[in-house]
């Protein structure tokens, strides 16, 4: 029996060494300047994100009203707005990147620091979470690749502005035809502008609402996004 105490005596100080370090006054002034460094990171992250949806929304609503609001402009202005849109998506989506690799940070924290500080449950601090995020500080890296992030953004605010593109092409067409248009052929013949043919016009509409779609349903089955739509446990939320 004396040997068991013997060996079991040094493993229970260091247990009870590193719970109490835990709460260490010093440990949890560090570990909060931390968090909240983190979260102003993101924040200045998540305004870089909202400037380019800004820029995005800006280059289409002027373009449709130029386009709109005179006959003589032809449709092929659309082809340089979708060019313009997936520019701002392609940056906003490498910011996005970003972004999330910061967030996941934040993330851990919030699950390993804070919810066992609001649970008081020292049992739930237990794993490598430490370790991770000090190699990540160390090597900072990407949680997630481009084309998740492409389709998220896409998921998220894009798809709805290239639909609106697309919808006013379409418009733009029907309303300022040379010739009306009653059937499929001669819709696919006034979709020519000057030397550019039919063909490519249509091959750019069609790729770009098939790339859409394609796009983010397939990261949507991939990925659960940054935040679920409904929780679990809403329901404790009432009041």
């Amino acid at each position: 029996m004396a040997t068991e105490n013997i060996a079991l005596a040094p493993t229970d100080e260091a247990t009870v060494s590193l719970q109490r370090s835990i709460y260490d006054p010093g440990y949890v002034n560090a570990m909060s300047h931390f968090y909240r460094g983190e979260m102003g990171r993101i924040m200045v992250w998540r305004q870089r994100l909202d400037i380019t949806t800004n820029w995005a929304i800006t280059s289409s609503t002027a373009i449709i009203t130029i386009a709109f609001a005179n006959r003589e402009v032809p449709h092929i202005i659309f082809f340089f707005n979708l060019a313009i849109v997936w520019v701002m998506l392609w940056i906003e989506a490498r910011r996005y990147r970003f972004y999330d690799a910061f967030r996941a940070r934040i993330r851990m924290l919030e699950a390993h620091f804070l919810v066992p500080m609001v649970m008081e449950n020292r049992d739930l601090l237990q794993g490598e979470w430490k370790k991770l995020v000090c190699e990540d500080l160390i090597l900072p890296c990407f949680k997630i690749s481009k084309l998740e992030a492409i389709g998220r953004r896409l998921k998220r605010n894009y798809v709805f502005i290239f639909i609106l593109i697309l919808v006013a092409w379409v418009t733009k067409i029907f309303l300022h035809a040379p010739m009306a248009m009653d059937n499929v052929p001669a819709f696919y013949r006034a979709l020519r502008v000057g030397h550019i043919p039919s063909w490519l016009v249509a091959f750019v509409f069609v790729g770009t609402f098939i790339s859409v779609i394609a796009i983010t349903i397939y990261v949507s089955k991939k990925s659960s996004g940054e935040i679920s739509e409904f929780g679990t446990h809403r329901s404790l939320w009432r009041i």
